[in-house]
């Protein structure tokens, strides 16, 4: 007789192990978007860039933004259902910004989705007040830093090459760019995937699996820790096109220096963050960065329209992903649970398929259109 319990858990770690997948293809823009748009390496040498570097943050950064993301809800009411649902509430708020092409936070989807799934099992009271604050004020702090430090990063390339070529100047930063596209994957990496990595600790706790160690803190077991790099970089290696038109192109256009500057700022402002056990959002510092850089050389360059639209996506983030959450937690707590995942499995499939179909028709009635133009177009007589 299987150990179901066992089997529960197993099944939620391979869950967050999704979400870890979907959090890199959702944020792979964020690592590629400016290398790609200043056409500095092709979108799949980019994706296997951002993915190595990705995983490499293994050798490089502690725990401590896992901790702060798995102490986000008391640790004796974490429980499977309790993780289930913060999952999937954050991978649904993930996949909807997907589609809308939206490069909102997958970070703060899982802290909302979580913070989401204990609120409905036992109130306001179980929240640690202490993280979601960290939390909250880096969703502010953290874009407003990487664009003052992009707005003054490329201030100071600018006053540094005035005087060289247009030619040498993007010569130089062509190959920069590697370098500073390789320093923010690793920020994205380190960052990213510890908030996976405290999920699953917490999971395990809950479960009885661990025990917190003497000072109060999550174990993360090595293999939590590789699994999530894995996972993170994998989805990296998926891409994630959608979100790389609005980085890398519709909010200000970028050319080799801006792009080194962006991602400069950007990763100085994660390995801030990572060393000070803070979980950030890489999308909203990238894109501060952008918008930094764009300033540079009028406010005009930057699309304000497109950055308003993103910084909505922001804002409702957090809770969004929390109601989806608590929704979740309550279907899977009740009698209907089953009907209800049924009927969920049967939306989703309605769904691709119009999708599917959706896409065949369209390059029909493209074709159909361009023979019927062909068609019309003669020679023409008169003015």
């Amino acid at each position: 007789m299987p150990d179901l319990a066992l089997l529960s858990v197993i099944a939620i770690v391979v869950l967050a192990l999704v979400f870890d997948y979907t959090n890199g293809f959702h944020d792979a823009a964020n690592s590629i978007a400016t290398v790609v748009s200043t056409r500095v390496l092709t979108p799949r040498i980019a994706v296997l860039w951002a993915a190595f570097f990705n995983f490499a943050a293994y050798f490089v950064f502690h725990t401590e933004v896992a901790n702060t993301v798995g102490k986000t809800v008391d640790s004796n009411v974490v429980s499977e259902a309790v993780i289930f649902a913060g999952l999937v509430g954050a991978i649904s708020w993930n996949l909807t910004t997907w589609w809308l092409g939206l490069p909102t936070s997958s970070s703060h989807a899982l802290i909302g989705g979580f913070a989401g799934a204990g609120i409905a099992k036992a109130g306001l009271g179980v929240l640690n007040t202490a993280s979601l604050e960290k939390t909250a004020l880096f969703i502010v702090l953290s874009p407003l830093f990487g664009m003052a430090l992009g707005f003054l990063l490329m201030l100071a390339n600018l006053w540094l090459f005035r005087r060289s070529t247009p030619a040498k100047v993007d010569g130089l930063f062509r190959r920069l760019q590697l370098v500073s596209a390789a320093a923010f994957s690793l920020g994205h990496g380190g960052n990213d995937a510890q908030k996976t990595m405290g999920i699953i600790s917490a999971l395990l706790v809950g479960s009885g699996h661990l025990q917190l160690e003497a000072n109060g803190d999550l174990p993360i077991p090595n293999w939590v820790v590789i699994a999530a790099y894995s996972a993170i970089a994998l989805g990296t290696l998926s891409g994630g096109w959608r979100i790389v038109k609005t980085l890398g192109q519709r909010i200000t256009a970028l050319k080799p220096v801006g792009g080194f500057s962006a991602e400069t700022a950007a990763a100085c402002s994660l390995y801030l963050a990572t060393f000070l056990g803070i979980p950030v959002s890489t999308t909203h510092t990238i894109t501060g960065a952008i918008v930094g850089v764009g300033a540079t050389r009028r406010l005009s360059a930057v699309r304000w329209g497109v950055a308003g639209r993103i910084v909505w996506a922001w804002i409702l983030t957090m809770p969004a992903a929390a109601i989806m959450a608590a929704v979740t937690y309550a279907i899977t707590v009740s009698k209907l649970a089953v009907a209800a995942l049924i009927l969920a499995a049967v939306f989703v499939a309605v769904v691709l398929a119009m999708r599917r179909n959706r896409r065949d028709v369209e390059p029909a009635m493209a074709s159909g259109a361009g023979s019927a133009g062909a068609r019309s177009s003669g020679p023409r007589t008169g003015g």
